[in-house]
């Protein structure tokens, strides 16, 4: 059942008719700058984790649990004060201030406690800003093309997830094994992000100043019949999704990869995440987000099976890294685009803040099964485990998704 929101007001600051809104591509600018520190952190952390800091894949999995989950603690609030106050602006301003000062953070971090501790301030970080952030991406576009505006930016965004890697890259190869350079780097991008949401992103405001949203009506519509089966799906598939990093461990173990050249794989996933991301946020505006969103997690099911196989080499792991690619680029911004047309104006960012934590949690459940299950079985016999259970999970998922599955027109 879909909420109307046909009461919007025919104008909103930074809001253009038949084309992508200033505000997006500007948060895009913000969140391409944040990816280049993040995915330069990101693209090191598995290695530096279990080669300098000596955790095994089960401390691993504990940690990348905390990286895919711990920000589910504050996403509902995040989207929560955005939908209260009406101006997310500053709540993502908040959200991405912590994620910039836990990149210099890392340099003193060297013991698992306090690794933790820092890993976990990032990721509280980015769940307190991507509600608010989506958000305003979502007040300030043409609802028939919300695919298209969340395809722009998740493009922005993944420019910065290849650059980032990159840099890391360099860095390596430069000075080998000089991981902080990689974080100081890092915090000196996101800055300069921060300082782009400060200075040039506009504080709109989401919705009427009078429409005061309480808690009350939140829960009313979090609960409701229209947002309950996309939440219960996007739970089953997320525990079933195993992270990147084990992804590209599973890889670098079969191929005996160097440490200097893992970063790559980064870059081919983001790569083709850049390519495929604006296509189908259009694809999902015209036959059906929900069916897209479903999409993708084939071929994150595909990656799953090339990766656990035994052939190895360039052609596999070029295909694996396509695959993961395309599944983000069919999931990542097609699912707030989906849950902002199943809600409010007045709870849109508390709806896609929710499908956010369901994502976040499931994905925490799923680090620690998958970490626990690599070392009862091995990499290539867990992620075969997964594919089986995913494609189990597929059906399932759809069915619930499909009452939701209306492209943009016939929603709107």
């Amino acid at each position: 059942m879909y909420v109307s929101v046909r009461d919007r007001p025919a104008a909103q600051p930074g809001r253009t008719a038949g084309r992508v809104a200033t505000t997006v591509v500007l948060l895009g600018v913000v969140s391409m700058f944040t990816d280049v520190s993040s995915e330069m952190v990101a693209a090191v952390l598995p290695l530096y984790l279990t080669t300098q800091v000596g955790l095994g894949y089960l401390a691993y999995g504990f940690v990348d649990g905390l990286y895919q989950g711990v920000s589910a603690v504050v996403r509902i609030g995040g989207g929560y004060a955005a939908d209260r106050n009406g101006h997310p602006k500053w709540i993502a301003v908040l959200g991405y201030g912590v994620s910039a000062l836990s990149r210099i953070a890392l340099l003193p971090a060297h013991g698992f406690a306090t690794i933790v501790s820092v890993i976990s301030a990032d990721r509280l970080g980015k769940g307190l800003r991507t509600a608010p952030r989506d958000a305003l991406i979502a007040a300030s576009s043409d609802p028939a093309q919300l695919g298209r505006a969340f395809g722009v930016h998740r493009t922005l965004d993944t420019i910065g997830a290849v650059l980032g890697p990159l840099v890391a890259f360099a860095l390596l190869a430069m000075v080998p094994g000089s991981y902080d350079s990689v974080f100081v780097v890092s915090f000196a991008f996101a800055i300069v992000g921060l300082a782009v949401l400060l200075l040039f992103v506009p504080n709109m405001r989401t919705h009427a100043a009078t429409a005061r949203t309480g808690l009350r009506v939140v829960f009313r519509e979090l609960a409701g019949k229209g947002l309950r089966k996309p939440l219960i799906a996007t739970a089953i598939l997320g525990v079933l999704t195993v992270g990147d990093g084990f992804l590209y461990l599973s890889i670098q173990q079969r191929d005996d990869l160097t440490a200097s050249l893992f970063p790559l794989l980064y870059v081919g996933t983001n790569v083709a995440y850049l390519a495929f991301a604006l296509p189908l946020g259009r694809l999902a505006d015209r036959v059906g987000r929900a069916r897209v969103f479903v999409g993708g997690h084939v071929a994150l099911l595909a990656a799953y099976f090339a990766a656990g196989g035994q052939f190895g080499g360039i052609a596999t792991t070029v295909l694996v890294l396509l695959l993961l690619g395309t599944y983000y680029a069919a999931t990542d911004g097609v699912l707030p685009a989906l849950v902002s047309r199943l809600v409010s104006e007045q709870t849109r960012g508390s709806g896609i803040a929710a499908a956010q934590t369901v994502v976040a949690l499931s994905r925490f459940v799923s680090a620690l099964a998958f970490g626990s299950l690599w070392v009862l079985v091995g990499r290539g016999n867990a992620l075969l485990i997964v594919g089986v259970l995913l494609a189990a999970a597929l059906p399932a998922a759809w069915m619930l998704l499909r009452p939701s599955d209306k492209p943009a027109e016939a929603a709107a």
